[in-house]
């Protein structure tokens, strides 16, 4: 279900990225030029073909790719579930791998992401009380810390 993600995974890691991010930051960062100029699935796609970035992302499949993380050594950089298949599991496995397989024990989200901090929470995360700006952007992130799983 869950394994490293493939150059055969870019198209849908793309999607669910641009749409995810259209879904969840264009309310915080009402920029809509960024959002659908600047994000596009195909420069996306190019962007994580890369090894230094493809190379970090694992994707729950079941026979459609719903879901990915981006592991940094034991940091959460990125973590999206397809829309269409939220609610299902999906995410609480992605992240009960990242912190079983990979030690993953921190992220940063967005402050305003309350059902994104929420989520965390329900999975062993806490505020830390580090905040800082998001590069580019008047919006802060806050980092969550979890427990180390031994």
């Amino acid at each position: 279900m869950i394994r490293k993600a493939e150059k055969k995974d870019l198209s849908r890691i793309a999607e669910i990225l641009v749409f995810d991010k259209r879904m969840n930051y264009r309310s915080i960062f009402k920029n809509d030029d960024y959002s659908f100029h600047v994000l596009q699935v195909l420069d996306v796609a190019k962007e994580y073909a890369q090894p230094e970035i493809l190379d970090h992302i694992f994707v729950y499949d079941d026979g459609i790719v719903k879901g990915l993380i981006h592991l940094e050594q034991t940091e959460i950089a990125e973590f999206y579930v397809d829309h269409f298949f939220q609610n299902q599991g999906i995410g609480a496995a992605l992240m009960e791998y990242a912190k079983q397989e990979h030690r993953a024990d921190h992220l940063w989200v967005l402050e305003k992401n309350e059902r994104a901090i929420r989520f965390y929470e329900a999975h062993g995360f806490s505020l830390s009380g580090q905040r800082r700006l998001e590069a580019g952007t008047t919006e802060y992130v806050v980092k969550m810390t979890g427990k180390m799983i031994e």
